[in-house]
Protein backbone atom coordinates (compact mmCIF):
# COMPACT_ATOMS: atom_id res chain seq x y z
CA UNK A 1 0.00 0.00 0.00
CA UNK A 2 1.28 3.30 -0.63
CA UNK A 3 -0.08 6.49 1.12
CA UNK A 4 0.04 10.25 -0.50
CA UNK A 5 -0.80 13.38 1.26
CA UNK A 6 -0.92 16.84 -0.10
CA UNK A 7 -0.05 19.85 1.49
CA UNK A 8 -0.02 23.61 0.37
CA UNK A 9 -2.63 24.17 -1.34
CA UNK A 10 -4.82 27.99 -0.66
CA UNK A 11 -5.97 31.42 -1.58
CA UNK A 12 -4.01 33.20 -3.60
CA UNK A 13 -4.21 36.93 -6.51
CA UNK A 14 -4.11 35.99 -10.12
CA UNK A 15 -0.59 36.11 -10.65
CA UNK A 16 0.84 34.62 -7.37
CA UNK A 17 2.63 31.28 -6.49
CA UNK A 18 2.16 28.66 -4.64
CA UNK A 19 3.90 25.48 -4.28
CA UNK A 20 2.08 21.57 -3.30
CA UNK A 21 3.70 19.04 -1.65
CA UNK A 22 3.23 15.91 -1.37
CA UNK A 23 4.53 12.95 0.90
CA UNK A 24 4.63 10.08 -0.53
CA UNK A 25 4.96 6.64 2.17
CA UNK A 26 4.59 3.53 1.92
CA UNK A 27 5.83 0.62 -0.23
CA UNK A 28 7.12 3.29 -2.84
CA UNK A 29 10.03 0.84 -4.01
CA UNK A 30 8.32 -0.02 -6.81
CA UNK A 31 6.93 3.54 -8.03
CA UNK A 32 7.78 4.34 -11.58
CA UNK A 33 6.01 7.83 -12.04
CA UNK A 34 4.33 10.47 -9.70
CA UNK A 35 2.06 13.42 -10.65
CA UNK A 36 -0.51 15.49 -10.03
CA UNK A 37 -4.56 15.96 -11.66
CA UNK A 38 -7.18 18.31 -10.32
CA UNK A 39 -10.97 18.77 -10.65
CA UNK A 40 -12.48 22.08 -10.97
CA UNK A 41 -16.49 22.60 -9.70
CA UNK A 42 -17.96 21.11 -12.57
CA UNK A 43 -15.30 20.04 -14.60
CA UNK A 44 -14.03 16.30 -15.21
CA UNK A 45 -10.74 15.58 -13.42
CA UNK A 46 -7.34 16.88 -15.29
CA UNK A 47 -3.91 15.68 -15.85
CA UNK A 48 -1.84 18.46 -15.26
CA UNK A 49 2.04 16.98 -14.93
CA UNK A 50 3.81 13.98 -14.16
CA UNK A 51 7.20 12.85 -13.66
CA UNK A 52 8.69 9.26 -13.62
CA UNK A 53 11.40 7.96 -11.24
CA UNK A 54 14.05 8.46 -13.79
CA UNK A 55 12.94 12.23 -13.87
CA UNK A 56 11.06 12.90 -17.09
CA UNK A 57 8.31 15.23 -16.74
CA UNK A 58 5.56 16.55 -18.61
CA UNK A 59 2.95 19.31 -18.57
CA UNK A 60 -0.26 19.70 -19.72
CA UNK A 61 0.11 22.61 -22.06
CA UNK A 62 -2.30 25.02 -20.24
CA UNK A 63 0.20 24.99 -17.60
CA UNK A 64 3.85 24.76 -19.46
CA UNK A 65 5.83 27.72 -18.32
CA UNK A 66 3.86 28.42 -15.19
CA UNK A 67 3.85 25.35 -13.37
CA UNK A 68 6.59 22.71 -12.87
CA UNK A 69 6.71 19.62 -11.35
CA UNK A 70 9.53 17.72 -9.05
CA UNK A 71 10.66 15.13 -7.15
CA UNK A 72 13.34 14.40 -4.14
CA UNK A 73 15.74 11.48 -4.78
CA UNK A 74 14.39 9.85 -2.22
CA UNK A 75 11.36 9.83 -4.22
CA UNK A 76 8.88 9.85 -1.54
CA UNK A 77 7.80 13.56 -2.21
CA UNK A 78 6.58 15.27 -5.34
CA UNK A 79 6.13 18.71 -5.91
CA UNK A 80 4.14 21.22 -7.99
CA UNK A 81 5.47 24.86 -8.15
CA UNK A 82 2.86 26.96 -9.21
CA UNK A 83 3.61 30.39 -10.76
CA UNK A 84 1.70 33.09 -12.60
CA UNK A 85 -1.63 31.62 -11.49
CA UNK A 86 -4.84 32.61 -13.56
CA UNK A 87 -8.40 32.64 -12.43
CA UNK A 88 -8.51 29.31 -14.43
CA UNK A 89 -6.29 27.53 -12.29
CA UNK A 90 -8.40 27.26 -9.18
CA UNK A 91 -9.20 23.43 -8.28
CA UNK A 92 -8.70 20.49 -5.83
CA UNK A 93 -5.31 19.51 -6.78
CA UNK A 94 -4.65 15.43 -6.40
CA UNK A 95 -1.44 13.49 -6.11
CA UNK A 96 -1.01 10.63 -8.02
CA UNK A 97 1.74 7.52 -7.76
CA UNK A 98 2.10 4.81 -10.01
CA UNK A 99 3.36 1.50 -8.33
CA UNK A 100 4.61 -1.66 -10.43
CA UNK A 101 2.79 -5.27 -8.64
CA UNK A 102 2.84 -8.83 -9.91
CA UNK A 103 -0.72 -8.11 -11.02
CA UNK A 104 -0.17 -4.54 -12.96
CA UNK A 105 0.09 -1.61 -12.12
CA UNK A 106 -1.60 0.24 -9.32
CA UNK A 107 -2.30 4.05 -8.61
CA UNK A 108 -2.85 5.96 -5.67
CA UNK A 109 -4.99 8.92 -5.62
CA UNK A 110 -4.26 11.20 -2.60
CA UNK A 111 -6.97 13.11 -0.37
CA UNK A 112 -6.46 16.73 -2.44
CA UNK A 113 -5.61 19.74 -1.84
CA UNK A 114 -7.68 22.99 -2.71
CA UNK A 115 -6.26 25.70 -4.51
CA UNK A 116 -8.47 29.54 -5.13
CA UNK A 117 -7.05 32.32 -7.43
CA UNK A 118 -8.72 35.52 -6.28
CA UNK A 119 -8.83 39.03 -6.09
Amino acid sequence: QVQLVESGGGLVQPGGSLRLSCAISGSISSIYKMGWYRQAPGKSREWVADITSGGGSRHVDSVRGRFTISRDTAGNTVSLQMNSLKVEDPAVYYCIADRATNTGPERYWGQGTQVTVSS
